[in-house]
């Protein structure tokens, strides 16, 4: 997955791919550990997904927690004004 694919998901989405993703990296180590495993490169290649779904999920936290701190920061200015 691309991190431009992860910025379209909806917010709920991305959760629900982040823990399939993580109960799949449990599978492969298995595999990895019982020699059954085809590629390693499948483990860094979903690590790596992981890693971009939970970034687009900190930026959109961050926007939400920046949004409501913005709107009310004008108000506040204008309440000094009076």
């Amino acid at each position: 997955m691309k991190i431009f694919e992860a910025r379209d998901l909806p917010e709920n989405e991305i959760r629900k791919r982040i823990k399939d993703e993580e109960e799949n990296l449990v599978h492969l180590k298995f595999q990895k550990a019982t020699s059954q495993l085809e590629s390693p490169i499948k483990i860094r290649t979903v690590r790596r997904d992981i890693a971009r779904m939970k970034t687009v999920l900190h930026e959109l936290e961050l926007k939400a927690a920046l949004k409501p701190a913005v709107t009310s920061s004008p108000s506040e200015a204008s309440k000094g004004q009076k």
